[in-house]
């Protein structure tokens, strides 16, 4: 066993935040060997139970769990950045062309490795992870992964149409080699599978079934898409799918809307789709800085909580326009003020933390294995240095409760604060 003295924060089931000063961390192998989180709370108390562990002392340094991004796109990371008139133009003149450079497989060997780093640099060591429509950028992504112990859950594009040549896939054979990664890949070590629509205009009615006969089939994979996006995409699933009595819905008529069902932005709905969202157990990955970068729209915080679905945050990087999840966090407190239909909503600093770490694990129907510190979570957990900067510094030194000292990171903290990344009980190098 490990043992490490600093300042905790975790999380209570109900997501309040707790926060210990001068805190101890145990981690150890449970009955499967695996390392989890032994104990967690003052030193004081739990010291004497672990004589003989030896411990490893933090001054000044805050232990929090590694977060989780719920909606990235591994091959846009080099997309990151790129200037556009909105979502739809963004795609065909970025994305496309730059995601069709992954038919090579040595080429996505190597950008799974500069994505991961970016992750781990930022804190980051669980994902929820589109890959491209080729196969072999799912192997490669999980390769680097598997080697690097990490959690992480990814999927092959699917979308058979009104998509580019050099990324459009073939109906059948798509379905085929989906099937063919859920076999290889879900429930390796630590790495899962989903099912991956990119969205619903981008696939036929019988690329949508098959990929709900998939989910049927195995019921433990996750489904990951977008929708509700943008209003013009809104207005196009309208057209292409006049049955269906909204976007949303669409998936819900094809067997794609379960538990371990995770819909990025899901931002242009009524209360017809966030009941919807509650009933079938599916989640929202919100994504507040590519929602403000591509003028897509704000998240209805408001709504989601009075009609009552699960959501966590998610960077969405490439639209996104930074893997820090301390700039996701800021941007969704601007989201929450400034961008609500009723009067804004003030998200603690608590609960921003919450959505990017227990709140995102529980959106995965992942709650007590990663997101937290609390015994039997995996140790996957991350040093942070509070005073990494000097304005930062000043800010903590003067913070008189937790929701500040939160707050100060959150609005002035970025990758200069994690000073370490631990990841299954192990600390985390970079390939770069």
């Amino acid at each position: 066993m490990q043992a490490f003295r600093a300042a905790l924060l975790f999380f209570d089931d109900d997501g309040s935040a707790r926060h210990e000063p001068d805190g101890l961390l145990v981690i150890g192998p449970d009955a499967r060997g695996r390392k989890v989180v032994r104990a967690a709370g003052a030193f004081s108390t739990l010291a004497a139970n672990f004589p003989g562990v030896a411990v490893t002392h933090l001054p000044g340094r805050l232990l929090a769990p590694g977060f989780i991004d719920l909606h990235v796109h591994f091959p846009q990371t080099d997309v990151i950045g790129s200037p556009a008139e909105g979502l739809l133009p963004w795609l065909e003149d970025y994305t496309f062309p730059h995601e069709a450079r992954f038919a090579d497989h040595a080429y996505a060997l190597g950008v799974a490795d500069v994505f991961l780093d970016e992750l781990l640099r930022n804190g980051v060591t669980s994902a929820l992870t589109f890959c491209t429509s080729h196969p072999h950028s799912v192997d490669a992504l999980m390769e680097v992964a598997q080697r690097r112990g990490l959690r992480l859950v990814a999927g092959k594009v699917l979308q058979d149409r009104h998509s580019p040549d050099g990324v459009r896939d073939e109906t059948v054979q798509s379905l085929l080699d989906t099937e063919a990664l859920i076999r290889r890949w879900h429930g390796t070590d630590r790495l899962g599978y989903a099912i991956t629509p990119r969205f619903a205009p981008s696939c036929t009615e019988a690329q949508l079934r098959g990929a709900g006969e998939l989910a049927a089939q195995y019921g433990d994979v996750w489904i990951q898409s977008h929708v509700a996006e943008n209003k013009d995409e809104v207005r196009w699933a309208r057209e292409l799918f006049p049955a269906s009595r909204s976007y949303l819905s669409v998936y819900q008529d094809f067997g794609l809307m379960r538990d371990r069902a995770v819909y990025a932005h899901c931002i242009h709905f009524d209360d017809e789709d966030r009941a919807l969202m509650r009933d079938t157990g599916a989640a929202a990955a919100v994504s507040p800085t590519s929602n403000l970068f591509l003028g897509s729209g704000f998240f209805d915080y408001e709504g989601a909580m009075r009609v009552g679905f699960r959501f966590g945050l998610a960077s969405d990087v490439g639209g996104g326009t930074s893997f820090s999840p301390f700039h996701t966090m800021l941007a969704a407190y601007y989201v929450g003020r400034e961008g609500q239909t009723k009067p804004g909503v003030s998200l603690s600093p608590q609960h921003l933390w919450w959505q990017h770490t227990a709140g995102a694990a529980q959106a995965l129907g992942l709650a007590g294995v990663i997101g937290n510190l609390r015994p039997g979570c995996e140790a996957d957990f991350v040093v942070l240095n509070p005073s990494a900067t000097p304005l930062l510094a000043r800010k903590v030194a003067n913070a008189r409760n937790l929701d500040e000292l939160l707050f100060s990171l959150i609005v002035l903290g970025d990758d200069r604060v994690v000073e370490q990344v631990w990841a299954d009980g192990a600390a985390c190098t970079m390939a770069r």
